[in-house]
């Protein structure tokens, strides 16, 4: 799981990320409202959390932006204003939900389970292409092993079979800051990932596209 969480305030943000951390949850942060725009419209994200007041971009103008691109990615918005008022502004505006600040820790993190478990936002544990399975579950394809990174790139071309991936959202979305900049990781990959379809005889392939990225695409394709 990776969250984008957007907080002015230091101090306050490395503390949440530690805590987090600590729970399994992968955190990009972000300082400013321009940084965390930039970043939540690579849309890699399974959840935003957004404090409201932030210097160059508020979190209620990130929250808009985002919809306005029809990014459907959860967002949590955090504010010390806990009126009634905002509270419905911002659900009305697209937010999933809002946390009054001072927060635990402890309730972010059950916030931002509770809405990855809702029903129109967790994916299925099996998923089905032409004649593969990927079993995210398990972590396997037609039965065969996978490690995880394997199985989360197989999982990002199998929402979105036929369309175009970029190395760049790859790298973003499986490695994170870690992996920026390192193309080999994403070619190596994608070589053992196409050794492995070819091993369960399908007839579905990846496809290089020059210069752009790679598709999954069926037989008659």
């Amino acid at each position: 799981m990776r969250v984008l969480y957007v907080e002015d305030e230091k101090f306050l943000a490395d503390a949440v990320k530690h805590n987090l951390e600590k729970q399994g949850i992968s955190v990009d942060l972000a300082h400013d409202g321009e940084e965390g725009l930039e970043k939540a419209l690579m849309d890699i994200y399974d959840c935003v959390v957004l404090d409201i007041m932030l210097p160059k971009l508020s979190g209620t103008d990130i929250l808009k932006r985002m919809r306005e691109k029809k990014l459907n990615t959860p967002v949590i918005m955090l504010s010390a204003l806990s009126e009634v008022e905002s509270k419905i502004e911002h659900l009305d505006k697209g937010a999933d939900d809002y946390l009054a600040k001072p927060f635990k820790t402890a309730e972010l993190v059950a916030r931002i389970k509770a809405i990855l478990r809702r029903p129109n936002i967790v994916d299925d544990t099996k998923m089905n292409y032409e004649n593969i399975v990927l079993d995210k579950t398990n972590m396997t394809l037609n039965g065969m092993q996978l490690t995880a990174k394997e199985a989360e790139i197989l999982t990002e071309f199998m929402n979105s079979p036929e369309k175009l991936i970029s190395k760049e959202f790859l790298l973003a979305k499986v490695w994170g800051e870690d992996g920026m900049g390192e193309d080999n990781y994403v070619e190596s990959y994608i070589s053992r990932i196409r050794k492995l379809l070819k091993k369960a005889h399908s007839k579905a392939k990846i496809i290089t596209i020059r210069n752009l990225g790679y598709k999954l695409v069926g037989k008659n394709v």
